[in-house]
C-alpha cells in the first residue's frame, strides 16, 4: 500500500457531463479531500473510459489517490491508484496479483466482520463498512452499527472506512467510532460550495490525525 486513507474519501456522483464532474471534483480537491473514487453507475464504456482517464490526471495533479470503483479492468487501463470491490465485483486475491503491491486494493464488508477478515487475508489494503446511516444514493442498503469499527480495529490492522448517509453532522460520531476515513458523495457534491463542504469534512478529522 502506497498510502493510508485518512479524512474525506470523496465518491463522485452520477455525472453525465465529464466538464461538469471535473469542475466538481477540483472543488473538492481544492476542500482537502485525500481520496477521489469514480463511481458513476449511469455511464456506458466510453463515457466511464473518458471520465476516468480525465479524472485520473486531475488527481495526479493534485497528488490525491485515483480509485476506480467495481471495474479492476478499467484501473488497470487508466493506471489509477487503486480499484473498490463490492462482494460481487471479482476475486479479491486474483485483483491484488494483478494491481501488484503499489496500487490500493478496497473493499466493501457491509455490516460482516467475516467479508473483512477475509478481505484482510486476500490482500486488501483499506476495509469499507455501511450503510452506517440512512443513504440516499442506495435507500435499501444494509445497515451496518457504528460499534462494528472498534469490532474490527481489534482484530484487523488496516484503515477503515465509513459509507452511507455520512453528513458534516453526523460524521464526528463516526471519526469518535473508528473510521479513518468517512466516504462521501451527497453531502460534498450536492452541496451549495463544495469546497467549503469537503473543507468541513477535512476539518473534522485534523484533530484525529494530530494525536497520531
Amino acid at each position: 500500500m502506497t498510502r493510508k486513507l485518512a479524512g474525506l474519501y470523496a465518491i463522485t456522483p452520477d455525472e453525465p457531463r465529464t466538464d461538469i464532474l471535473l469542475r466538481k471534483v477540483g472543488e473538492a480537491l481544492r476542500g482537502g479531500a485525500s481520496a477521489v473514487q469514480y463511481r458513476n453507475k449511469t455511464a456506458g464504456p466510453e463515457l466511464r473510459r473518458e471520465q476516468g482517464c480525465a479524472l485520473a490526471a486531475l488527481c495526479r495533479a493534485a497528488g490525491v489517490v485515483f480509485i476506480v470503483n467495481d471495474d479492476l479492468e478499467l484501473a488497470l487501463e487508466l493506471d489509477a491508484g487503486g480499484v473498490h470491490l463490492g462482494a460481487d465485483d471479482g476475486d479479491l486475491a486474483e485483483a491484488r496479483q494483478r494491481l501488484g503491491q503499489a496500487k490500493l486494493l478496497g473493499a466493501s464488508c457491509y455490516n460482516r466482520l467475516e467479508l473483512a477478515e477475509a478481505a484482510a487475508k486476500a490482500g486488501a489494503d483499506y476495509l469499507a463498512f455501511g450503510s452506517v446511516f440512512a443513504s440516499a444514493t442506495k435507500p435499501g442498503a444494509v445497515r451496518a452499527p457504528l460499534a462494528i469499527f472498534a469490532q474490527a480495529r481489534r482484530g484487523i490492522d488496516l484503515p477503515l472506512v465509513a459509507i452511507g448517509g455520512i453528513t458534516l453532522e453526523n460524521a464526528p460520531r463516526v471519526f469518535a467510532a473508528g473510521a479513518d476515513a468517512v466516504a462521501v458523495i451527497s453531502a460534498v457534491f450536492d452541496a451549495a460550495d463544495i469546497a467549503a463542504s469537503a473543507a468541513g469534512f477535512t476539518r473534522l478529522h485534523q484533530p484525529q490525525r494530530m494525536q497520531q
